[in-house]
């Protein structure tokens, strides 16, 4: 099923399943989608989705429907699509695509050389002391279960929308080569600890500032930074 991403100035506001034959989309109240916005028409565009095809339709708005930055009248939108309506924009994302391209890219499965570099923070400490690295080591020897559960939700970028569910002890994600993070679940929480880098230093970001060596406990609505890709961390 494809998904409409509604954001502005980089921040989702909202996502809409593209389960209905028409969605409409404007400044009123009985658009599918509204955008309560005054560089928005009160009917603004549609969308027609036919079997497996999407078609948008500018409505003779006064602003314009664009696509990818281009004035459009009529468009069959492709995965990855940027609709921009006023000052917002909706990212067109087919779902199974969208989960398998971002796994491919973010999350990195079980290997020896970041497992057994985590394992090294955690049983030296390399700047973690105390609980944190006892909850590392923890984590990779027990898989205990966190309290509450817990997901990542991309906040930039092309998969912006994407969810992923930390269901894992320990969730590894970034880019080898460029900057590597894990996520492990314990008792206590969940924590961020820096695995590797392109660069020695180069931590990944917490609500803008670097985690530094130590594993960091993460709290709800914390924005992760990692890779150059913006992810925000939510509880419950």
């Amino acid at each position: 099923m494809a998904r409409l991403i509604l954001s502005l100035d980089s921040q989702v506001l909202a996502e809409y399943n593209m389960n209905k034959e028409r969605y409409t989309i404007g400044r009123l109240p009985d658009n599918d989608i509204r955008i309560d916005n005054p560089a928005v028409s009160g009917h603004h565009s549609l969308i027609i989705n036919i079997l497996n095809d999407s078609f948008l339709e500018d409505l003779n708005s006064t602003n314009g429907t664009y696509v990818n930055g281009k004035l459009i009248k009529k468009h069959a939108l492709q995965h990855g699509d940027v609709v921009t309506v006023g000052h917002h924009q909706l990212r067109f994302v087919e779902d199974d695509e969208q989960q398998d391209e971002f796994e491919k890219t973010m999350v990195i499965q079980p290997s020896a050389r970041p497992v057994e570099k985590l394992r090294n923070v955690a049983t030296t400490g390399d700047g973690a002391a105390g609980p944190s690295a006892t909850g590392i080591r923890r984590a990779l020897a027990e898989g205990q279960p966190a309290f509450k559960p817990a997901k990542l939700q991309v906040l930039s970028g092309a998969f912006a929308g994407r969810e992923l569910e930390l269901t894992k002890a320990l969730t590894t994600l970034g880019r080898p080569g460029v900057q590597v993070a894990a996520i492990t679940r314990r008792s206590e929480g969940y924590f961020i600890v820096h695995v590797d880098s392109e660069s020695a230093g180069d931590y990944p970001l917490v609500n803008g500032s670097a985690i530094g060596a130590q594993a960091r406990k993460l709290q709800d609505n914390d924005v992760i930074q990692l890779a150059g890709v913006k992810m925000g961390f939510f509880e419950g």
